[in-house]
């Protein structure tokens, strides 16, 4: 008979019974690696044990885990900081403390886990003190909400936590930091437009006009001649080969009179940035 799938034993209406079970089990499992620990001298023995009591407490750096879910960063990525964490609180610990193995392990875990966040979940790094005050601000708006039925303000929030209200100003300002809000989030409820769309974008006739305005006396200045291959190349969209033959001239002699007229314009202009030409 095949074993019956976990997640018929989750959704099984004995489904808590049998996780407490596992608990239980894993408690007692812990236990007894511990007291091993405290009387095994053979190093190579040690370890497997210790392997052992890592591996039996993966579930509870999954839980560890949990609540750092859709956050951001990829569960997966979570779980191996977590287990690495478990793996090495299980190497240090000293089974002759008198401590138990989850309290000495569970606040190693939490810290790696938030570690990581900081230093790899941000899209956009703000400094390292506002990255901290954003994780007291959670918990600070959460107690503080409580206690006064409805959201604290930033005055609030700054002498809870005795720090300054500019800097918890700028920490809430930085909250969209960690996940910035998709640019396809729809605005409004029926307006169907989404907030890419509203982001300005560079206006091409603006700068056409600009250009027109600086470049109109220095052309100007040109010859007729220098003007009136300009006018074919740019405005009535000539190639070389065409200029050539309505001013009479070769194709070679055309490339070198364009390369000489944007740079008498160049000079004339001024110091600018070089643009990009199109013959």
């Amino acid at each position: 008979m095949s074993p019956t799938p976990r997640s018929a034993v989750l959704s099984h209406p004995c489904s808590d019974v049998a996780i407490s079970g596992e608990r239980i089990s894993r408690s007692e499992r812990t236990r007894e690696l511990v007291t091993l620990l405290a009387a095994c001298q053979d190093e190579r023995d040690r370890l497997e044990l210790t392997n052992e009591l890592a591996a039996v407490n993966m579930p509870v750096a999954d839980s560890v885990v949990a609540r750092y879910r859709s956050r951001g960063i990829a569960t997966e990525d979570l779980q191996q900081v977590a287990y690495l964490a478990l793996t090495k609180a299980a190497r240090r610990f000293d089974p002759d403390s008198g401590h138990d193995f989850l309290s000495f392990c569970v606040p190693t875990m939490r810290g790696e886990v938030r570690r990581y966040f900081r230093d790899k979940g941000w899209m956009i790094r703000p400094p390292r003190r506002i990255q901290e005050l954003q994780q007291r601000l959670t918990q600070a708006r959460t107690d503080l909400s409580t206690s006064l039925g409805r959201p604290p303000t930033p005055g609030e929030l700054a002498e809870h936590l005795g720090e300054p209200e500019s800097d918890v100003r700028e920490a809430l300002e930085g909250h969209g930091c960690f996940s910035p809000t998709s640019l396809d989030r729809p605005v409004g409820d029926d307006t169907g437009t989404s907030l890419g769309e509203l982001i300005g974008e560079d206006d091409g006739d603006q700068s056409a006009a600009e250009a027109r305005v600086a470049l109109a006396p220095v052309v100007r200045r040109l010859s007729e001649r220098d003007r009136h291959i300009l006018e074919l190349r740019f405005f009535e969209g000539l190639t070389q080969r065409e200029i050539a033959d309505d001013i009479g001239v070769t194709q070679m002699q055309v490339s070198r009179l364009l390369s000489r007229i944007f740079r008498d314009i160049r000079q004339d202009l001024g110091p600018i940035e070089d643009p990009v030409v199109h013959y």
